[in-house]
């Protein structure tokens, strides 16, 4: 197995929800010469209850509180990936962006928001697989 270092920015509005869930099962999944990060523009106060409660469930928590999203991080950064929330991240060459249509986790039923966390998942299960394989 490849050991090069990967880096992966998940970015979305708040970062209180979709980037969280992504982040956290990434931080799960991948090995240890990925380093993920999550960030926003305009970063909440805290994650969405609703986003901590469905990770909880499959033993994960958030990683960090929602952090401004630093041009810093996604120049460092192998891959960008928003969330479908219409949050715009600096453009460097190199670095492979992508936006996922994932609908906003807040102030959703819970059932609703186990399938967008699982939805979540099997994005994060295949982006790993291609940053891996193209690392």
């Amino acid at each position: 197995m490849n050991s090069t270092p990967i880096t992966i920015l998940f970015a979305c509005r708040q970062n209180a929800g979709r980037s969280q869930i992504a982040a956290a099962i990434a931080r799960s999944l991948a090995p240890h010469h990925v380093t993920v990060l999550s960030a926003g523009t305009e970063p909440a106060s805290e994650a969405h209850p609703e986003a901590v409660a469905v990770l909880r469930e499959i033993g994960l928590e958030p990683t960090s509180e929602p952090s401004k999203l630093d041009p810093a991080d996604v120049k460092a950064s192998d891959w960008v990936i928003t969330m479908g929330c219409g949050e715009s991240c600096p453009i460097f060459p190199g670095t492979r962006y992508e936006d996922w249509p994932i609908d906003d986790p807040a102030h959703q039923p819970i059932d609703e928001v186990r399938r967008i966390r699982d939805d979540i998942r099997i994005r994060v299960e295949d982006l790993l697989e291609r940053a891996l394989a193209t690392a």
